[in-house]
């Protein structure tokens, strides 16, 4: 049994796994249990959830945008 903990949606879900991880935390049982961090799970995924969610944490949206902006200058000269 693994502990899985959404960062996005601060959602903990308790699941088998083969994972491996160095990490432990206590579940609500009072047990210790591996635990892994992910950035998203169906807990926070918008196909699950049914909302739009934009999870960019690395800017690639905004550089993507921006790549996307100058090709249009580019075309429209």
């Amino acid at each position: 049994m693994v502990i899985f903990h959404d960062n996005s949606s601060e959602e903990r879900l308790l699941i088998g796994s083969t994972v491996e991880t160095e990490k432990t935390d206590k579940w609500t049982d009072g047990k210790e249990y591996p635990i892994v961090l992910v950035d998203i799970s169906s807990a926070s995924h918008p196909f699950y959830t049914g909302q739009d969610k934009v999870m960019d944490t690395a800017g690639r949206v905004d550089r993507f945008k921006q790549r996307m902006s100058k090709a249009g200058d580019r075309k429209s000269k």
